[in-house]
């Protein structure tokens, strides 16, 4: 049973690794520290408003908040704003079972959804939303030297973007290169399909403009996790996306992007299986 092939480090070729050995490596390694954490208590601030002034709608008010789950009684720790899947349609936030109890802070966010608003508002809210962390996770006790952005599918697709496109932070006076990694999974890397389709483009004609992670490639973003599904599994054409960026940003001369399929998984399933490859990450880029 195969849990995921790499073509970070083989450059293109598959790398498939034994879900049984990568289970040992992960808990041989993160045992006594999966004992600490576990001890570790946390807690839920729900429903804070990451959008302020008087020029807000109704809608607005309505689904510009977010969650923040996070440990008590330890500081300096690192942050994962997570960005839920629906393609910009639906879904609501949520904090990963897989994610709690591991030492850091989930950062679950809504947005607003089509049809009661149209691209970019998608991107603005999840720039406002990065941006209230970096301004207010330290009040939790957390570093913002260590916010990392991730999310699933349509949640991806606003990671790749916020991470690639500095506009969006920049409107809040971020860096986007203060990011300390980017996780999408099975994110778009071509404009996102209802993006087109609010053009009248059909789903099936690729885009890549400047609403396309693909259109913004760099060598000086932050470090850079693609995971997706089986490619035989996964939603039209979004591990041969991901790994046109990856390729890409190799050839930009990008120093750390990695992209992972995950076999046997299609692309609502992925989401369980890639979370330890996202915990791996982080502890990896924390300083």
């Amino acid at each position: 049973m195969t849990i995921f092939s790499s073509a970070c480090s083989l450059r293109g070729a598959r790398c498939v690794v034994s879900l049984c050995i990568l289970s040992f490596c992960f808990a041989a390694t993160a045992v006594s520290q999966d004992q600490l954490v576990k001890q570790t208590s946390y807690q839920t601030d729900q429903d804070i408003p990451y959008r302020s002034g008087e020029n807000l709608t109704d809608y607005m008010r309505e689904r510009c908040r977010l969650d923040v789950y996070a440990p008590e009684s330890k500081t300096g720790f690192s942050t994962v704003v997570w960005f839920h899947g629906g393609g910009l349609k639906g879904g609501k936030k949520s904090v990963p079972t897989e994610l709690k109890e591991q030492g850091i802070a989930v950062v679950a966010v809504n947005y607003r959804l089509h049809p009661k608003v149209t691209s970019p508002a998608y991107l603005q809210d999840a720039a406002a939303a990065v941006a209230w962390t970096f301004k207010n996770i330290e009040n939790y006790g957390g570093s913002n030297k260590m916010i990392f952005i991730s999310g699933h599918s349509a949640g991806g697709y606003l990671t790749s973007m916020l991470g690639l496109d500095k506009r969006w932070l920049a409107a809040h006076d971020i860096d986007a290169d203060d990011i300390a990694g980017l996780i999408p999974y099975s994110g778009h890397t071509i404009t996102h399909f209802t993006v087109r389709a609010e053009r009248g483009i059909d789903g099936k004609q690729p885009v890549v403009d400047e609403m396309a992670p693909l259109y913004h490639v760099r060598d000086d973003c932050p470090p850079l996790l693609l995971i997706t599904g089986d490619r035989e599994l996964e939603m039209l054409g979004r591990y041969e996306e991901n790994a046109y960026l990856w390729r890409m940003m190799q050839v930009v001369g990008h120093p750390d992007t990695e992209l992972y399929e995950l076999d046997g998984y299609d692309h609502g399933q992925m989401a369980g299986p890639a979370h330890p490859l996202l915990l791996r990450f982080v502890k990896k880029h924390s300083r």
